[in-house]
């Protein structure tokens, strides 16, 4: 392995966001898969104005690889709260011009990178508009924004389900040294991510360190009552399995019983409500050694 690492990480919005604040301290090449499937928001409103995927969870991503001090990244979060842009985020709207003047979201996204001065490349789960689908003991809910309100969450899949991850996604998963999965919402996020057709099984198939950072508390209703071992298991519904598992008890997480390896560590800073991208990046980079 080099001396710098080929780091993927696989998600969503906020949590992805700190893996790759993380792991840009260590990587050489760095590959976020990003989720596309959000019905809520600003992204929700574009989609179904322009037909796009869904750009909330690929402005973040972007914004975590660029210069902390950029104008340009903070003004991609600059939300609007007045007048017919009320709730869009400037992020969002570029991005959804440079689809445009691209004709193809990849190219857009690339160029959105390139204008941010990303340390690092975002690749959409998928290309293709998806539902994100959920099968319950409450039957079954198509949505994000419902899927997130539902318990007793059994496994997620797309609408379609033959929605494909584009091949540099791909190629990435086979090239890494390492591969982390999460945090971020379990159901929503992570595994909307990985629920798209051939991710699973390029994670299973990769020589890389695959890790799962967990989550730091449950999350009302989508995670309620799971502890580290209930997150392991609902990953391995859905066919990833992991070689071991990063968290953080603090807040009050169980880890239960389970035979793969889970490190608990301190990984919050000063705000024990979030990942400190920095006590991450220490983590992540001393498993690889």
């Amino acid at each position: 392995m080099s001396a710098r690492p080929s780091v993927v990480a696989i998600g969503g919005g906020h949590g992805t966001a700190v893996t790759l604040k993380a792991a840009r301290r260590y990587a050489g090449t760095l590959t976020g898969i990003v989720s596309v499937a959000d019905d809520g928001g600003s992204s929700g409103r574009l989609r179904e104005l322009l037909n796009v995927v869904a750009l909330g969870d690929i402005r973040k991503c972007l914004v975590a690889l660029a210069e902390e001090d950029s104008a340009l990244a903070i003004a991609f979060g600059r939300r609007y709260d007045e007048g017919e842009l009320a709730g869009h985020a400037l992020g969002n709207l570029i991005l959804a011009g440079l689809i445009d003047a691209t004709g193809d979201l990849l190219a857009g996204v690339r160029e959105a990178g390139i204008l941010l001065g990303a340390q690092g490349d975002i690749v959409p789960a998928t290309t293709e508009l998806v539902v994100l689908k959920a099968e319950s003991a409450h039957g079954t809910v198509a949505g994000q924004v419902a899927v997130k309100g539902t318990g007793d969450i059994g496994t997620v899949s797309l609408v379609p389900d033959d929605a494909q991850a584009p091949p540099l996604a791909l190629e990435r998963i086979a090239e890494a040294d390492q591969i982390v999965i999460g945090p971020g919402s379990l159901f929503t996020s992570v595994l909307a991510a990985v629920a798209v057709q051939g991710i699973a099984d390029a994670v299973a198939s990769a020589k890389a360190q695959v890790i799962y950072v967990c989550n730091l508390r449950q999350e009302v209703k989508e995670t309620e009552g799971y502890d580290v071992t209930a997150h392991i298991d609902a990953l391995a519904r859905h066919d990833v399995e992991v070689d071991l598992v990063l968290c953080d008890t603090i807040g009050g997480m169980s880890i239960g019983t389970t035979d793969v390896t889970v490190h608990d560590v301190s990984l919050t800073g000063r705000n024990s409500l979030v990942h400190s991208p920095a006590k991450l990046a220490q983590a992540l980079s001393g498993l690889l050694a």
